[in-house]
């Protein structure tokens, strides 16, 4: 029970802030590929490359300036899902 209204809050939160128009300015989309290429510098180094389909991730989050927040709500959109298998 508990959990179903924790999912549906979580879903209510996720669409609404799918839903803004907030978008980083180009001067921070610059900041972040910088550290982004940076962190996947540090991750290959220690033996753990991203995959593509996380370096495509990253560039579409880029492309269409979205910002750290909504990043962060789609990966955890993504990976909450796998957790509870």
């Amino acid at each position: 029970m508990r959990g179903d209204f924790l999912a549906e809050a979580g879903s209510r939160w996720y669409k609404r802030l799918m839903a803004k128009d907030a978008y980083l300015s180009p001067s921070e989309v610059d900041a972040a590929q910088r550290r982004r290429l940076e962190a996947m510098q540090l991750q290959a180094i220690e033996g753990n490359p991203l995959s593509a389909e996380q370096v495509a991730m990253f560039e579409m989050f880029e492309r269409e300036a979205w910002p750290h927040a909504r990043r962060r709500a789609h990966i955890l959109a993504r990976v909450i899902p796998l957790a509870a298998e």
